[in-house]
């Protein structure tokens, strides 16, 4: 299967893309997908990240299928 990664901010700069496509093994989890991409850009070790799943938070339990889209980005505070 496949889905879209989207990158934002500081970790587009990181890895020099805004978005990729993965193949993945059917029945991936968010978190699986997540460690993935960390693993193969070390750069976004030194960020705090968070990540969604199809526009909402992702817990890391949830089930990737085919088509969907993973967004990681740098935590943000506001005032």
């Amino acid at each position: 299967m496949k889905i879209r990664v989207l990158f934002f901010g500081a970790t587009a700069n990181a890895i020099g893309v805004r978005s990729m496509e993965k193949s993945l093994p059917v029945g991936s989890t968010s978190k699986t997908v997540f460690d993935r991409i960390k693993s193969e850009f070390p750069k976004l070790g030194s960020h705090k990240l968070l990540y969604s799943l199809n526009q909402n938070y992702a817990t890391g339990d949830e089930i990737v299928r085919d088509g969907d889209e993973l967004a990681i980005f740098t935590a943000v505070s506001g005032g």
